[in-house]
């Protein structure tokens, strides 16, 4: 089972959770990685996230199927908020459900490091002070992401 949504409603985890340890009586391990809106001293107030309707889902459904095989998954689930989201508003909820935990935290890694740079999402952080400024890639994150190539 695959489950990929992206929308501005925030998620449950609780309930994301439950719905990964029920897809099957043989979920021996499950790994679950929540990202939030996070103030770094720099008078962050909110992050607004934009993407590519369609082309994001899709993009995103891949990389879940990449991670379904890869790991051989019982199921995946990637949540990813868009809009305008407060400083400690949860972002992205990325879970996985296996039969052992190894493939479940490994699939967890990999989509989150993949998503991270190849889903189609622009941030624009907005400051206390009325600055804004778009978030620029990071090599560390390009690193991560090709460490799974």
């Amino acid at each position: 089972m695959i489950r990929v949504c992206v929308q501005t409603e925030e998620f449950d985890v609780g309930q994301e959770a439950a719905r990964l340890s029920r897809v099957s009586d043989s979920v021996g391990g499950m790994s679950l990685f929540v990202g939030q809106v996070r103030e770094q001293n720099d008078g962050l107030e909110s992050l607004t996230l934009e993407h590519y309707p369609g082309m994001t889902e899709a993009l995103l459904t891949e990389l879940a199927q990449q991670a379904h095989a890869r790991f051989n998954l019982l199921a995946c689930t990637v949540v990813h908020r868009v809009g305008t989201l407060g400083v400690g508003a949860p972002i992205v909820f990325v879970g996985s459900a296996a039969p052992h935990r190894a493939a479940a935290l490994q699939a967890t890694a990999f989509l989150i490091d993949r998503l991270k740079t190849g889903a189609p999402f622009w941030k624009r952080e907005h400051f206390k002070d009325g600055r804004t400024a778009w978030v620029e890639a990071k090599e560390a994150d390009d690193t991560a992401a090709a460490a799974w190539d």
